[in-house]
């Protein structure tokens, strides 16, 4: 029965980090699912003059995880990893590169075998009010809530074709990376949580544009559609950071599919354990 680890949104908090590595170290861990949100803020590193220089993927993350690797050599986890909306996508390089050295294994818009299951990763979340747009796509179409930037405004770190940026839709992304799959044993790694569930509830009470009440749920259409059509075993979630105080749920489901959210708040590390072949088992700790 495999030990899975979930955590998200870290936001490259050094103390959340390492009672990670303390916990893989100390429970050893087949797998560790890391859902994106992950690095420094990258509009705080904008607003540096040493831009960037601390590398904080090579000098920090990829330096601990290798001396993880020297430790617990045969028993090193495999590390799942995707990239959130905050995280700049001119890292990815650095993230593919540690990919190549056996650190973690990148799993944006990709799928790998993992035992008996397979692991998908999906980054996108819809248009929010933020600027960066790195990891932003219309949703289901070009719809925006009131108040959020279309993704062909704001700025990339990494440039994108026209069409992608006007046109490009989770729901059409979501389409090619499973195409005919039978997801009846898959594990999927999204950031957005899927709209309207326990997962995705945001502390918006009350905030007006032009005298309408602005949608508290911020989560993705194409996703909460993708999850009821297809019905995967299990998906992991991040990116809205107190879902869980304002519902007093981190779980939910759709249909028979499980739904996980390791977005926290507060200064601790959430960390969800579970195991894929007993999901309704999983727990949920704040170190």
């Amino acid at each position: 029965m495999p030990l899975c680890f979930f955590v998200s949104d870290l936001h490259g908090v050094d103390d959340r980090y390492l009672k990670l590595f303390q916990a893989i170290e100390t429970e050893r861990p087949d797998a560790v699912f890391l859902g994106g949100d992950l690095l420094p803020h990258a509009m705080i590193s904008l607003k540096k003059l040493d831009f960037f220089h601390r590398d904080f993927i090579n000098g920090f993350l990829v330096k601990h995880l290798n001396k993880l690797r020297e430790i617990l050599k045969k028993d090193y986890p495999r590390v799942f990893i995707i990239l959130g909306n905050d995280d700049s996508r001119v890292e990815e390089a650095s993230i593919l590169d540690a990919a190549t050295r056996g650190i973690w294994e990148y799993i944006h818009f990709r799928s790998v075998e993992f035992g008996h299951y397979t692991v998908f990763g999906y980054s996108f979340i819809p248009p929010s009010p933020f600027q960066l747009k790195d990891w932003e796509k219309y949703d289901v179409s070009r719809y925006v809530d009131p108040g959020c930037i279309p993704p062909d405004s704001g700025f990339r770190t990494i440039a994108v074709s026209d069409y992608e940026a006007k046109y490009s839709t989770i729901t059409n992304d979501l389409e090619m990376l499973v195409g005919t799959t039978d997801l009846e044993k898959a594990l999927f790694l999204f950031h957005a949580p899927p709209y309207k569930t326990k997962l995705d509830r945001a502390a918006l009470d009350g905030r007006l544009i032009d005298f309408h009440q602005v949608d508290v749920h911020i989560g993705s259409i194409a996703v909460k559609r993708f999850i009821e059509k297809k019905q995967p075993l299990l998906t992991l979630h991040g990116h809205v950071h107190e879902s869980t105080r304002l519902t007093g749920n981190w779980h939910d489901m759709i249909g028979r599919t499980h739904l996980f959210s390791a977005a926290h708040h507060g200064a601790e590390l959430a960390l969800i354990r579970f195991d894929p072949a007993h999901p309704a088992d999983a727990t949920r700790e704040l170190l």
